[in-house]
């Protein structure tokens, strides 16, 4: 690992100050467990290193009218735990069980994580099925995005280099929507081969489709939504075998590339078993909200 200035800067404002005056030479530290490696393998090399860990300010989970704002700093530990999360939110809980391992959710921060950017990566793709958005700040002020355009690529997002992801928006579920998540690992905990979130909402008669989402992980450079696939559902009654033509297109949408864990195929395989179960766990619950 090559040096660097370490700065920990005690407040937003400090942290914007010190980003204003970047010249593309600083990370970001929010936990560092992802940021860390890389480094130690020499892929980034920043000249400062400016730890926002301690900015407390970022560090909350509150609900609101229009449903949950959680700071950037808060842990995917807080997120999985959360009563707030569990009362309406519990997809979320749902994702974070299967991050990783306790000690790395206790430290570990979701704005860290959305900010990573990695395609394998468990928060983005739910955050994306629930229409979440995320609140960037800087001293020029800020902007809000929806999540599902602030990955860009591997490892690259929409975040100028003088803002810091301050906020992650979710809006309240619409009524009679079900959401649920699942990821294909080797490993317990370990990132995903391939990960589903399915999304449904039922209309008024409570039986067919008024919306859905299907957002594939670890199959294309960034979360990506299957919108062939979900059109397959909107406005008709969903079965077994609906359920079974959406993910063999969501399938074909996907872009996986073959690597030391699974071929291309076995992947898109992967993504219509995936799509199919998550798909009627997520009408269960639409059918039950």
């Amino acid at each position: 690992m090559k040096n660097f200035e370490y700065l920990a800067p005690k407040t937003v404002k400090d942290a914007l100050t010190l980003l204003a005056g970047d010249q593309g030479d600083s990370k970001v530290i929010a936990g560092g467990q992802s940021l860390l490696l890389l480094m130690g393998h020499g892929l980034v090399t920043p000249k400062y290193l400016i730890d926002i860990k301690g900015i407390s300010s970022l560090n909350y989970l509150q609900k609101t009218q229009s449903g949950l704002e959680i700071g950037s700093l808060t842990t995917h530990r807080s997120v999985e735990t959360s009563p707030l999360i569990r009362n309406g939110f519990c997809v979320l809980a749902q994702m974070e069980g299967a991050l990783a391992s306790l000690e790395t959710r206790n430290w570990g921060t979701l704005g860290g994580n959305v900010c990573h950017a990695d395609p394998k990566g468990d928060v983005c793709p739910v955050l994306i099925a629930l229409g979440a958005k995320v609140k960037m700040i800087s001293l020029r002020g800020e902007r809000t995005m929806a999540v599902e355009d602030f990955s860009t690529g591997y490892f690259e997002t929409a975040l100028n280099p003088d803002e810091l992801l301050a906020e992650i928006q979710v809006p309240n579920p619409a009524p009679r929507t079900g959401t649920a998540y699942h990821k294909f690992t080797m490993i317990e905990g370990d990132y995903a081969i391939v990960s589903t979130t399915v999304s449904i909402t039922l209309d008024a008669s409570n039986e067919k489709c008024k919306d859905a989402r299907i957002v594939l992980g670890a199959v294309a450079p960034a979360p990506m939504r299957a919108k062939r696939a979900e059109k397959v559902l909107v406005g008709r009654e969903i079965k077994d075998s609906l359920l079974q033509e959406a993910a063999q297109i969501a399938s074909e949408e996907a872009e996986p590339v073959s690597d030391m864990h699974a071929s291309d195929e076995y992947k898109r395989e992967l993504v219509k078993v995936l799509v199919k179960r998550v798909g009627k766990e997520a009408l269960e619950k639409a059918g039950m909200a």
